[in-house]
């Protein structure tokens, strides 16, 4: 029996049990859909392959997906906003990085200085996730969603959602009280 820890979204640990490695997966999905987390997350942001940037399972870090008012994509990760950014490749005599995406923040004053990375000026981020190189892991993908391609997702149907039924519902009915109830 494996035991996993897991920090709720008002911050009370809970420890749950889980039968073996191949259900540990499942319950971080369990209980990140409910934006729990366990761990903290490494400095650098987590690793992942940039080709499972498109259809990564953020419940598997007790994050979601978001898009603002301007139409950025985003994660919503322990009530803080990551912003997706998208990082050329570097080919020089330095450094030789392939392209990358990444969810970063700016950084407050309350992050830990080993979370803090430097960027150009006095600005400072802080780093959730990176997708770069690295081959496809289909177990951190959505479950039943894309699994590497767009057709498949595309052929399925939605569900058609039911609608609301007008007449079910009485009519609200103004209350007049004479005195305040407090």
């Amino acid at each position: 029996m494996l035991h996993i820890e897991f920090v709720t979204d008002l911050g009370a640990t809970v420890t749950v049990d889980v039968e073996g490695a191949d259900k540990l997966l499942d319950v971080q999905r369990q209980y990140g859909r409910l934006g729990w987390t366990s761990g903290a997350v490494p400095g650098g942001g987590y690793q992942f392959p940039l080709d499972n940037e498109s259809d990564f399972d953020w419940s598997l870090i007790g994050a979601r997906k978001w898009t603002n008012a301007e139409g950025e994509d985003m994660v919503i990760h322990r009530g803080l906003a990551y912003r997706r950014r998208e990082l050329e490749a570097v080919d020089s005599r330095k450094m030789k990085l392939p392209a990358a995406v990444k969810y970063s923040r700016g950084a407050r004053g309350t992050d830990p200085e080993h979370v803090r990375e430097k960027a150009d000026g006095e600005f400072e981020y802080v780093t959730l996730a990176i997708f770069r190189g690295g081959k496809r892991q289909d177990r951190y993908a959505v479950p039943g969603g894309r699994a590497g391609s767009g057709p498949q997702q595309a052929a399925r149907p939605s569900a058609p959602r039911p609608q609301p039924v007008a007449a079910a519902r009485p009519a609200p009915v103004a209350v007049v009280e004479d005195e305040t109830p407090f």
